[in-house]
């Protein structure tokens, strides 16, 4: 049996991790998820982290990170730079975990003007994007907001025809031109197969 791993996550990644462990058979693996709506303050999510690194102790013989650096400029990289059994993410966000770090810098190099939408944000577009950022009550705030983008790029894990016409939709309320990439699991099953063995 592998020794317990832990993976510290997103709560946006939890659907999906969880779907990767019970496929991958992985019992030894524990997922701990803190709450997605941390990105709306990403300076408050290296303490969090740090706080779940506390508790875990010396239990586990590695642990994952399940964070891009996702607006903590370099912090989670820091605190855990000297723990060689902890590794995070790569990418300055989930999306790249979801589409492959080095598809995802040739699209922010050539189309920097790209929102990205995974499988969970399009299922909570109303609450993580409409409503966080006031749009509700302020729908004249849309172009200070997304003035500078151009496209809506929807990284689907499943195929499910539902989302797919969630994300058509909020590419359609942004006013952005629609791309969808079925991306699936298999990049970010990388870094966890690494916390995994």
């Amino acid at each position: 049996m592998p020794k317990p791993c832990l993976v510290i996550a997103c709560g946006a990644l939890a659907r999906e991790i969880q779907h990767l462990k019970t496929v991958h058979h992985w019992p030894h693996l524990t997922v701990q998820c803190l709450d997605a709506a941390l990105h709306n303050t990403p300076a408050k999510i290296p303490g969090r982290i740090a706080e779940k690194l506390d508790q875990a102790g010396n239990r586990y013989a590695k642990i994952l990170i399940a964070y891009g650096d996702c607006g903590t400029q370099g912090a989670i990289d820091r605190l855990i730079q000297n723990a060689d059994h902890i590794e995070r993410l790569p990418g300055p966000h989930c999306f790249a975990a979801f589409a492959g770090l080095k598809a995802f810098e040739t699209t922010i190099a050539t189309r920097p003007g790209t929102f990205w939408l995974t499988d969970f944000l399009t299922r909570h577009f109303e609450t993580m994007v409409v409503q966080s950022l006031g749009l509700d009550k302020h729908p004249e705030l849309l172009s200070t907001y997304f003035g500078h983008y151009e496209t809506l790029c929807y990284l689907s894990q499943s195929a499910d025809d539902e989302l797919l016409q969630k994300a058509r939709a909020a590419a359609h309320f942004l006013g952005l031109t629609f791309e969808h990439q079925a991306v699936g699991y298999n990049a970010l099953a990388e870094p966890l197969t690494w916390c995994a063995a």
